[in-house]
């Protein structure tokens, strides 16, 4: 069999591939459901590694999954591919293991057309769905400096963020809406002093990360997969999430503390090793945590989410 997990497919290399595939070693045969596929390169490795695994991948973007169902087109009719939020998403059947890779694909973030990058020009758009909701540009032009400044700190705990808010709302007001990414990048630089301008971290970073928060409600999505998911586990399934900044981290640390019906099976976030960090830099904010759904609870009471 070709090498579908090396795939240049989608543009996308998996992060913590390495971690996932020790995470998830020895799997039995059954069901593995990847909640955000993406071009399927986490779930093409775990395929490949575990032959009696069958998978049903999940994701909102048509783009990204065109791109695996080619990437896994070898597996044949162990793969399932559902256009679906994983938030809202109820499985036929239990699954022996449960994987969700948060945030942006490297493929979302270099298509200047998408708007998540403030690094190519592009429309204010953000949505992970395409085809649905409200665009960034949309977000920005509606709320109240107020809330803007709040979104803007309680999603990107970005420091400026009431500087921010008004320089965004002075510039609409004095020009209209902003006509891309390149534009509001622009301003939100503006806001910096010179010396912290050219910093590893690009000022806008915080501020673009909190819109793509509000704009496809990550937080709240999040917060349901990890109530949901533990009842789509058979009992020792494996739960595996992957996230890239703190306010995901924690609340997946604390779900993994505090659910009964999960224990951890790592103690410690799992990162990138300085190897992987070089060659890919994306993965330098990644952590892997892993839980294991308890014994004790019998069913995977499927039928109560």
């Amino acid at each position: 069999m070709a090498d579908p997990a090396g795939s240049g497919l989608f543009e996308h290399v998996p992060v913590l591939a390495e971690a996932v595939l020790a995470g998830f070693a020895c799997l039995p045969a059954g069901l593995l459901i990847d909640c955000t596929l993406g071009g399927g390169g986490h779930s093409a490795l775990l395929l490949q590694a575990n032959p009696g695994l069958r998978l049903v991948g999940l994701d909102q973007d048509p783009s990204a999954r065109a791109a695996a169902a080619e990437r896994l087109a070898p597996f044949g009719d162990r793969v399932t591919i559902v256009a679906a939020n994983f938030a809202d998403y109820i499985p036929a059947e239990p699954a022996v293991a449960v994987l969700a890779d948060l945030g942006v694909s490297s493929p979302q973030l270099d298509v200047a057309a998408r708007g998540f990058s403030f690094r190519l020009e592009g429309p204010l758009d953000m949505r992970m769905n395409p085809e649905r909701g409200e665009t960034a540009g949309a977000l920005i032009d509606r709320l109240e400096e107020a809330e803007l400044a709040d979104l803007i700190y309680g999603y990107g705990e970005e420091r400026l963020s009431r500087r921010i808010a008004r320089k965004i709302k002075q510039h609409l007001a004095e020009q209209g809406s902003f006509s891309g990414t390149a534009a509001l990048a622009y301003v939100i630089a503006g806001c910096y002093p010179p010396n912290a301008r050219r910093g590893r971290i690009h000022p806008a970073t915080r501020t673009f990360q909190a819109l793509r928060i509000a704009v496809n409600d990550e937080l709240s999505v999040l917060d349901r997969l990890l109530t949901a998911a533990p009842n789509w586990l058979v009992p020792g399934g494996l739960f595996g999430v992957i996230s890239f900044h703190s306010l995901e981290d924690r609340r997946v640390k604390t779900a993994f503390l505090s659910d009964e019906r999960l224990e951890r099976v790592t103690r410690k976030a799992i990162q990138a090793t300085p190897e992987e960090a070089e060659a890919n830099p994306r993965s330098r904010s990644a952590r892997l945590r892993v839980a294991r759904r308890r014994s004790s609870s019998a069913t995977s009471d499927l039928d109560h989410d």
